[in-house]
């Protein structure tokens, strides 16, 4: 199973129990449904479990059942009313007139009780809602084809202390979320603090795997220098013997010539530590820089 599909088998364990709350539901998966018209209400989805709680939600917002329900099976659920009456009992339910022309937009009155906001957005997710698996990237959207509804639940969100942002998407509104700690409040509050808990989990493995890439790097840069540095001081060196300068120089530089030829893969520090007496770090790399400049000349 996908990681929206957990998420939204997680929403579906919450039971159907007072009835103002299963009208919020209903009232968010029908804006955020497939078509919901005067003629027609029709809802389709991938989910097993969100397929299976539509019938106990209508039921009991409602007290109707689907003129059309899908046989148990695999790939999309169509749900289907097509009954005038029926379609009529559901809009007066949400004070709206199943007219010709109608312009659907959230009734702002049937979600004043905190639980009935928690359920109406649970119901907008369920129907239309998604989440990317945070192992790839954060996103979270809410998406209706009704630009009024997908604005004023913008609106309902910042009012609860949430910060979406919208889009337009091939005619559909896109309220949506990027930051993983905003995602994790949201699933959260909408009934999956599973899943609010993977996304903060897979963002601190996210940044060790980070922390430890960056130091891994900065260790190989660092070796890395170490070593052409050593290849340029063992260079200078050989050019020393081959001209026979390395013999006349004093015993300290003879000396530090010596051990960094005996020891190519060690740093300036650990060179330090070899002599007798051991050296301060800056003290031997003076005698590599003279050693340098000797070759040079």
């Amino acid at each position: 199973m996908s990681f929206a599909s957990n998420i939204k088998q997680e929403l579906c364990r919450h039971p159907v129990q007072k009835r103002c709350c299963a009208v919020a539901e209903a009232f968010g998966i029908l804006l955020y449904g497939n078509t919901f018209t005067p003629s027609l209400i029709k809802i389709v989805t991938e989910s097993v479990d969100f397929a299976e709680r539509l019938p106990k939600v209508f039921r009991k917002a409602f007290n109707l059942r689907f003129d059309s329900e899908p046989e148990e099976g695999t790939g999309k659920r169509t749900f289907l009313i097509t009954d005038r009456e029926k379609i009529d009992r559901i809009f007066e339910t949400f004070d709206l007139v199943a007219g010709e022309s109608v312009t659907l937009h959230v009734n702002y009155g049937m979600l004043e009780e905190e639980c009935c906001r928690n359920a109406f957005l649970r119901g907008a997710f369920l129907s239309g809602g998604s989440v990317t698996d945070p192992e790839k990237r954060y996103h979270l959207e809410f998406c209706t084809t009704h630009q009024k509804v997908g604005l004023e639940t913008e609106a309902l969100l910042l009012d609860m202390g949430f910060y979406p942002k919208d889009t337009l998407r091939s005619g559909t509104c896109v309220i949506y979320f990027k930051q993983s700690d905003a995602i994790a409040d949201i699933l959260t509050y909408l009934g999956a603090p599973v899943g609010g808990m993977a996304i903060l989990e897979a963002k601190v493995e996210k940044e060790l795997r980070n922390g430890v890439n960056r130091r891994v790097n900065c260790d190989t840069a660092n070796l890395t220098k170490v070593v052409d540095a050593a290849q340029d001081q063992i260079a200078a060196i050989r050019r020393l013997e081959e001209t026979g300068q390395l013999d006349q120089l004093p015993e300290k530089l003879r000396q530090t010539a010596k051990l960094r030829v005996q020891h190519p893969e060690a740093t300036l520090s650990e060179l330090a530590g070899m002599l007798d007496p051991p050296l301060t770090k800056s003290a031997l790399n003076h005698r590599m820089r003279k050693l340098m400049e000797l070759s040079k000349q």
